[in-house]
């Protein structure tokens, strides 16, 4: 099977169920093993990891991470159809259609003798539980690597920056009357959008940096009032803040603390956000092999967080970087055939060249680091 033919296989399981998840991951499994490669899969709560290795243990060790696990969809969002260039369906974007191709790829980079490439295969990237996510425990655990790529939405340019991650849940406070009286209370429900707003309107919010034109603020949920007949004294509204690089996850808790009548309630999830150099030898070495199939890649800032942080944080440089498409997490959401074809050349490309590019830049490559 090819990256196209693969990918929509993986289209049809639903991997946001765990045992969707399971199965997806035995066929990735046999994936790997058809084409002579060995496969450990190890258990993270109760859903399977997937990783492989090819090639010499002694040269740079590069990770192709992927996720597998998709954020829940229609019934008919997981049967893939193609529409023109198009390849429509559920995950086929972020990321189900870059981890085909990372599939492809290993079959290509087995072939050569002089980069390690080591493939990780996640089950639990869209996950809400931040801390105890696979990708963190095995680099915790002492996974080595060089450089690692995760296949995230980029339209094959390179993601060298993403923001950080403040999900919180705040507490609106309000003032209980009977609802055939709302004027003596004060109710909490629409006092919360206007705390909202105001967050919007808060001097973080309307910062920019180099690669972002301003940090993103969304109300994701919202929960109040327990009686139609009385005015809510307490709504729960929770907020996924996307902050710059730069900008200061603590600062933005007080600045939102310091609201009246408002409490931070919970903190769901806090990522720092990512950045690695544009000049690091080995994202040049990446924007010069995808340069050689499709043009010139760019550097650029992703809205979204992804495991490259995880990486980054054990000290080991990432990008984030995968096929054109649009509309992930969205009904439409899709994947370009032809860029999956160009995707698998440029990661075949950057893994073959690799090494010279390396010498040319005046490195010494010597047990898997660049010195």
């Amino acid at each position: 099977m090819d990256e196209r033919t693969l990918a929509e296989r993986l289209i049809t399981y639903d991997t946001s169920t765990p045992e969707g998840l399971r199965t997806a991951a035995g066929f990735v499994k046999g994936c790997l093993e058809s084409r002579d490669i060995d496969v450990i899969e190890h258990d993270h709560n109760g859903l399977p990891v997937v990783m492989a290795d090819v090639g010499p243990g002694d040269g740079p060790t590069i990770v192709l991470h992927g996720h597998l696990d998709v954020v829940p969809g229609h019934e008919g969002q997981f049967h893939p159809r193609m529409d023109g260039d198009r390849l429509i369906g559920r995950g086929a974007y972020d990321m189900k259609g870059a981890l085909a191709a990372m599939i492809c790829a290993m079959k290509d980079a087995a072939d050569q003798d002089r980069v390690r490439v080591r493939f990780i295969c996640a089950p639990d990237e869209e996950s809400d539980q931040v801390e105890n996510r696979s990708t963190d425990v095995l680099v915790a655990g002492g996974l080595e690597a060089d450089f690692a790529i995760t296949g995230e939405p980029t339209d094959l340019h390179i993601g060298v920056q993403a923001k950080g991650v403040l999900a919180v849940r705040l507490h609106v406070h309000g003032l209980a009357a009977h609802g055939s009286t709302p004027w003596v209370g004060d109710n909490a429900v629409i006092k919360a959008v206007d705390v909202f707003r105001a967050i919007e309107s808060m001097p973080f919010a309307r910062e920019s940096s180099e690669l972002f034109d301003r940090p993103s603020i969304n109300l994701g949920r919202i929960l109040g009032g327990d009686a139609l007949n009385k005015v809510p004294d307490l709504c729960s509204m929770d907020l996924d803040i996307r902050y710059l690089p730069g900008q200061d996850a603590d600062e933005i808790l007080e600045a939102i603390a310091g609201l009246p009548d408002v409490e931070v309630a919970t903190v769901f999830l806090r990522r720092v956000p990512a950045i690695v150099s544009r000049t690091n030898p080995y994202v040049r070495a990446l924007r010069d092999a995808v340069g050689t199939s499709r043009g010139e890649a760019l550097s650029v800032g992703r809205d979204g967080s992804s495991d490259a942080v995880s990486f980054l944080e054990a000290g080991i440089p990432a990008v984030e970087f995968g096929p054109v498409g649009g509309g992930h997490h969205g009904p439409g959401e899709w994947v370009s055939a032809d860029s999956l074809v160009a995707y698998r050349r440029a990661l075949v490309d950057f893994i073959a060249q690799l090494p010279e590019r390396l010498e040319r830049l005046n490195l010494k490559v010597v047990k898997g680091e660049a010195a």
